[in-house]
């Protein structure tokens, strides 16, 4: 029995009845230990509890940053809905992981939050930074109109989000159906006149 084991066994029901309705006791049975030998791995469920949501926001940090290193040399365009198109994809990659996070994005533990806002804006930090560069040469490149990159982030980290609950609602097949056009007219917006007359298309 390791901790990993308990972390995976916390995954599927923190995912499934949230922070309140989970207790330990539920843990260690589907573990197969009793309750006290949970302690040996963390100190409390508040403990387990934010060590999954790290794990989780670490995980897909991680994805991301080695996506945008591997992007270097692509184009604007493509750089942009490749990080939009691989954050959807990370989320289906485990269908726990995501009722997970958008459960304790949207209702976390209200004694918790303000500690889980402040991590998930270090986990984000490094995105918005890659983000602002990507954003600052395509305005320097005459492709995207020159609006403040901060702002240009935040309408992207909004498009994110949105496409995260389209995702989680609508499912798979219906989202990727839709995430083209979704896009299309996105990037229509933030290009210039220059840039759409020019437009080379993605790969």
């Amino acid at each position: 029995m390791t901790a990993s084991s308990i972390k995976k066994a916390a995954l599927q029901h923190f995912a499934r009845h949230g922070y309140e309705g989970t207790p330990l006791s539920d843990i260690a049975k589907e573990v197969g230990i009793k309750t006290p030998s949970l302690y040996a791995h963390f100190r409390s469920k508040e403990e387990l509890f934010m060590k999954l949501f790290e794990d989780v926001l670490q995980e897909h940090s991680y994805r991301t940053r080695q996506l945008i290193h591997t992007l270097q040399g692509s184009t604007v365009e493509q750089m942009l809905f490749r990080i939009l198109q691989d954050n959807c994809d990370n989320y289906m990659l485990s269908e726990e992981k995501m009722t997970f996070l958008k459960r304790v994005m949207l209702f976390p533990p209200a004694f918790l939050q303000e500690r889980m806002h402040r991590q998930f804006l270090e986990a984000e930090r490094a995105l918005i930074d890659s983000l602002q560069a990507i954003f600052t040469a395509g305005i320097h490149e005459g492709i995207i109109k020159e609006e403040p990159v901060e702002d240009l982030v935040a309408s992207y980290l909004c498009l994110m989000d949105g496409c995260f609950l389209q995702l989680y609602y609508y499912g798979k097949e219906p989202f990727y159906n839709r995430l083209n056009s979704i896009w299309r007219i996105y990037w229509d917006g933030i290009t210039t006149a220059a840039a759409a007359v020019t437009r080379p298309g993605r790969s």
